[in-house]
Order: C-alpha cells, then sequence, then structure tokens
C-alpha cells in the first residue's frame, strides 16, 4: 500500500508500465544545461557531469545497440552544450535525436549531433548569438574571444547538419522577430525546411529510425 501511495504522489499513478530489457538506451536533455556554476534549486536542469558518464557507460555496454537523445531544454552553457554534443556526434553506436517542445539555444547543437534529427511538429528552436555573463573588459579581445565561440557553434551546427553557413547566419542574426534579442524562431517544418533538421515526427518515427539504423549497422559489420 505505501508503494501504492508513493508511486501516487510521485507519478500521479497507481502504477507505470514497466519497461522490458531494451537495446536502446534514452537519455533526456531538459531544462536547463548547466555549466561550471550550479544553478539555483528552483531551476530544472541538465548537468554534463551526469549526461558524459552516461554516454560512456552507452558506449561502452555491449547490450545497448542505440541510444535516443530527447530534448526539451531552453539552453545554458555553451561549453558544456557543445561537449554533450561532441561526446553524441562522436558515438559508434546508431543515434537520434528528437526535439519535443523545445530545443533552444546551445540546445540546437546537441538536437543536430545525432545520425538522424526529429523535431515534433510544434517544437521550436531558438537561434540566437551566443551570450556573455560576469566580468567583461572592454578590449578588443573580448570581443575576438566572443566571436571565436560564435564560431564553435556555428562550424559544429553547419557541420552535422544540411544547413548552410549562410541560412544559419541569417536566422541567427535577424532582427525584429525576438522581442529581446537577435534571432529567429523555427517551429518544427520550418526547421526542416532550412536543413537544420532531417524529419518532423514523433516518437515512434524516432524510434523505428533508430532500429532501422540499428539493423543497418549489424548488417554492415556480419
Amino acid at each position: 500500500m505505501d508503494q501504492t501511495i508513493q508511486a501516487i504522489q510521485q507519478l500521479g499513478s497507481a502504477n507505470v508500465p514497466s519497461v522490458q530489457e531494451s537495446n536502446i538506451h534514452c537519455i533526456t536533455i531538459i531544462g536547463q544545461i548547466e555549466g561550471h556554476m550550479i544553478l539555483p534549486p528552483n531551476n530544472k536542469t541538465t548537468k554534463y557531469e551526469h549526461i558524459i558518464p552516461q554516454l560512456v557507460a552507452a558506449e561502452q555496454n555491449s547490450k545497448i545497440e542505440g541510444l535516443l537523445i530527447i530534448l526539451n531544454t531552453v539552453g545554458g552553457d555553451v561549453e558544456a552544450g557543445l561537449a554533450i554534443a561532441e561526446m553524441i556526434s562522436t558515438m559508434s553506436k546508431p543515434t537520434v535525436t528528437l526535439v519535443l517542445g523545445g530545443g533552444h539555444s546551445i540546445g540546437v547543437p546537441i538536437a543536430v549531433s545525432g545520425d538522424v534529427s526529429f523535431i515534433a511538429a510544434t517544437a521550436t528552436m531558438t537561434i540566437h548569438p551566443i551570450r556573455m555573463n560576469g566580468l567583461v573588459i572592454g578590449v578588443p579581445q573580448s570581443f575576438e574571444y566572443l566571436d571565436k565561440m560564435q564560431e564553435r557553434v556555428t562550424r559544429f551546427v553547419i557541420s552535422h547538419s544540411q544547413i548552410t553557413e549562410e541560412t544559419f547566419k541569417a536566422l541567427m542574426f535577424k532582427t525584429g522577430e525576438l522581442a529581446r534579442d537577435i534571432g529567429t524562431t523555427v517551429i518544427g517544418g520550418d526547421a526542416v525546411t532550412n536543413g537544420l533538421i532531417d524529419k518532423v515526427g514523433g516518437i515512434g518515427d524516432a524510434l523505428a529510425q533508430l532500429r532501422m539504423l540499428i539493423n543497418s549497422n549489424k548488417e554492415e559489420q556480419v
């Protein structure tokens, strides 16, 4: 009885469907991507020190044959986001990403880091220039550093998606669309039209695509 009450309190249901042992590992990127500074406790966060060990373990586990990355994130720390994106993109096992709700800011490189990327029809992605917090020294080197950081993000996105550099930068530096920022919000099919995401779809489509990649990977290894 205590377990039933605890399940209702935590999940809103007396029981949840049990998950059979699967060859697919799912990782969620939610809330704000936390960097080297701990965010306030009222923020939902994704910690890179939690995600990176999971990716290493999934890469080494012979029972795991594919990886599904689900995103609903507002963005966050640039270097932490790029570290996660680089880890996913260099996995030897098939990876599929799915943007649900939002894949904003530094969530964009993570969204394009898989072998195939999906976005829900109602999901959005905000593309904008990076920002700098903390102490800023008014010297040319500060802008040069910011420009190099921006170039790292741009290069990763265009090398892992079908979007051109011209289109990506046009979306990034667009004015008049965001109320208090420079950039663009793309919704579902627009992300596919611009070449940022591969396909519009949901969880069923993403899992079907991942199983297809897993089977193809097995055939290549035979």
